[in-house]
């Protein structure tokens, strides 16, 4: 038997992946591998992240920190330091009031920075300088995260290049794995609904109530006048190709269904670069209820990765974009159910493990899925 490697030589699988659906899967892999790449989305728009994306017409951050949190190496970090990180405003306080806690938050004297050490607490600070010294007069902060302030200044700072920062926060926070946005641009997720409907933004995708006929990505924001949704198709960021190029395993994760994981799928190059990846790609549906996707089956959920990815390159065989639909029978629940016929008819194997927890069928067990996926990833790979 092939001895396993140290984490610091562990395969490096790629994932396609937002929100929070992931973050638990993410700090158990840390323990396998320092080298998964996270390709987040950088399009939502609902609640604190609004106020940043409106004052500054930039991407969203708050993904990228939940992710940056979940990869750091807490026998390294102080948790004074994540706390301090995952800090939320309050939610009901007046944002004249709030504003000036914020700036009395970036003196060095005011009492969050006693537990950190000096190196934290002096980066930590900086950053966060940096986005008070561009904060609007009138910024809303209500229930502003300390890390996405963090984000956005270093962000604005390095004059929009999201490298600097993210190459910077995950240095000092010794993060496990590579985090970056799948785009570079400020755009919003859209979508055309079955009865011919558009909505813009991706905090209404909860509680659409019916099927979305195709998902698009805009530069139109939600709330504004405007009923222009001219949709617009950018190219996947610098870098995410050569991941994708030298990835030991790609996968499209659980998580929301259209937010967290079709919408990757959108940006030119990224069908073409998984196309030419030599290396297994899986997807792992939800396990109980994702109610963004109204009851769509798992085939239906497989039909529409693959449409999104041949967007880039039509003549590609289904199993030149995905090989495996990894499910689990015993413990999982599916909506729509998991048609192994017609899945088979696609070209595609469906892998049938135990990785659902048996008393909460809408959970992951995270070291099963974290073993399940390393033991996938292609062997040669670094």
């Amino acid at each position: 038997m092939r001895p396993e490697l140290p984490p610091a030589l562990g395969p490096r699988p790629v994932f396609f992946t937002g929100g929070t659906a992931l973050r638990d899967v993410s700090r158990s892999l840390t323990r396998l591998t320092h080298n998964s790449v996270h390709l987040v989305t950088p399009f939502d728009s609902g609640g604190s992240t609004a106020s940043l994306r409106r004052s500054f017409a930039m991407p969203a951050v708050g993904d990228m920190r939940n992710r940056l949190a979940a990869l750091a190496d807490r026998d390294i970090v102080p948790p004074a330091v994540l706390d301090l990180w995952e800090y939320r405003l309050p939610e009901d306080g007046q944002p004249a009031e709030l504003r000036d806690h914020l700036r009395r938050m970036g003196e060095a004297v005011h009492p969050c920075w006693r537990e950190l050490p000096d190196i934290f607490a002096v980066s930590l600070r900086q950053h966060l300088d940096f986005f008070l010294r561009r904060m609007p007069a009138h910024f809303d902060p209500r229930y502003a995260c300390l890390g996405n302030l963090m984000l956005a200044g270093g962000y604005l700072e390095h004059r929009r290049d999201f490298g600097p920062v993210l190459a910077f926060f995950s240095r000092l926070l010794q993060t496990r794995g590579v985090v970056m946005p799948i785009v570079e641009e400020s755009l919003h997720l859209a979508a055309v609904l079955d009865d011919g409907s558009r909505v813009v933004g991706q905090h209404l995708f909860g509680q659409l109530g019916q099927h979305i006929r195709r998902l698009f990505l805009t530069v139109h924001e939600p709330d504004r006048d405007s009923q222009d949704t001219t949709p617009c198709r950018p190219g996947m960021a610098r870098t995410a190709a050569a991941y994708l190029q030298g990835a030991s395993l790609i996968c499209y994760p659980m998580g929301s269904f259209y937010t967290s994981v079709l919408a990757n799928l959108l940006p030119a190059g990224v069908g073409a670069s998984v196309r030419a990846a030599n290396c297994p790609k899986v997807f792992i549906p939800n396990s109980g209820q994702d109610k963004e996707v109204c009851g769509l089956s798992i085939l239906g959920q497989t039909r529409m990765i693959l449409d999104a990815l041949r967007a880039d390159c039509p003549d590609a065989r289904p199993q030149d974009l995905l090989q495996w639909v990894i499910v689990d029978r015993q413990h999982g629940i599916y909506e729509g159910g998991c048609d192994s016929t017609a899945l088979a008819d696609l070209g595609l194997r469906v892998m049938d493990v135990d990785m659902v927890c048996p008393d909460r069928p809408e959970r992951h067990d995270p070291d099963k899925v974290a073993r399940l996926l390393c033991g996938l990833c292609r062997k040669d790979a670094p």
